[in-house]
């Protein structure tokens, strides 16, 4: 994925920074509270050009009763901790489900898509920080902003015990429900020339409270979640998750430039995991496609469907296809 203003690119796909249209839509119809400070397209007030670098998107939503709408599958340009001060609500991330309950805390990464409300959120004051850490993969190296004082050594164990786990939710220290409702606090009562100091302290805090927060757990740590490796067979995983992005014009150079790393090395692990090419892999996964519309879409022609699932023509699309299920486009059609 790749930053460009308030958007960024995985698989082929744009999406904006502006996700959260949902919780405008709440604001407006009265259904909630937002107090917020944001920027590139987040929902609340803008953070100045140099106020707290990195800081992408800090505040809580107030709701109260029950509720109609929800923030549905997206991922984050940045690090993102929720903490539910009071109520509860559906939260998913990866195909888990969780009710986030008074206390909870929850931890996602660029790369784990997660939703809040199944489809609806739930009654409750939910808080949050996203910080853009330059990260978007695994095995990508954190670059903490520099207002982030915490000492070299708590910071590099707070970035070990964030890699090399990945569990989704956590209860809190009381120490974080503090801070929380002190950053609240001050968005809403500081004016901007002394906020910035206010909110870099609180926030530090907030960190230095999660590294104890995960210390206190005991973790058991997986140097393996940081692997190349990892972060190659993620990219391969959503690569053929949908016909959308099998379709995207990809090479070799482009898949390895999306997983952030050499096209020797890429070609070499994509091997490794599934014994095939990079293309290879991907005209597989194509066929596989195409052979799902011939028998459920018998409406679209043999030339739509090569387009459609990423083949550049039709005669290559019909060479490929045999190669893989031993006959031609038009006689699995035929069948």
């Amino acid at each position: 994925m790749a930053i460009q203003n308030s958007k960024y690119e995985d698989h082929g796909k744009k999406y904006q920074a502006d996700r959260c249209q949902p919780v405008l839509n709440a604001v407006k119809q009265g259904n909630i509270e937002l107090t917020a400070l944001a920027r590139q397209g987040y929902p609340g007030q803008k953070l100045l050009t140099d106020e707290l670098p990195q800081l992408l998107s800090l505040g809580c939503w107030d709701a109260v009763g029950a509720q109609n709408w929800g923030l549905d599958w997206h991922r984050n340009e940045g690090l993102e901790l929720t903490f539910m001060e009071t109520g509860s609500t559906p939260f998913e991330v990866s195909q888990n489900n969780y009710t986030l309950k008074t206390g909870d805390l929850t931890i996602t990464r660029p790369w784990q898509p997660h939703r809040v409300g199944n489809p609806n959120i739930g009654s409750g004051r939910l808080h949050w920080i996203i910080l853009d850490v330059g990260i978007k993969r695994p095995h990508q190296k954190w670059q903490w902003p520099h207002w982030i004082v915490l000492s070299p050594a708590d910071l590099k164990r707070l970035t070990t015990l964030l890699r090399h786990n990945e569990k989704h939710v956590w209860h809190a220290m009381p120490e974080m429900n503090h801070c929380f409702q002190q950053i609240a606090r001050t968005i809403k009562e500081k004016d901007s020339s002394r906020r910035t100091s206010h909110l870099a302290v609180l926030i530090n805090q907030l960190f230095i409270s999660l590294l104890d927060t995960l210390e206190q757990k005991n973790i058991s740590l997986k140097p393996e979640l940081t692997s190349t490796r990892r972060t190659v067979e993620m990219f391969l995983d959503d690569l053929h998750s949908s016909i959308d992005n099998l379709a995207h014009m990809w090479t070799s150079e482009t898949m390895a430039q999306q997983c952030d790393i050499g096209v020797t090395c890429f070609c070499n692990l994509c091997k490794q995991i599934t014994n095939m090419t990079p293309v290879q892999f991907l005209n597989y996964h194509r066929v596989q496609a195409a052979a799902e519309l011939i028998e459920n879409k018998p409406e679209l022609s043999i030339t739509d469907i090569a387009f459609k699932c990423g083949f550049t023509s039709s005669q290559y699309f019909a060479t490929v296809f045999k190669k893989f299920k031993k006959c031609s486009p038009s006689d699995c059609k035929k069948r």
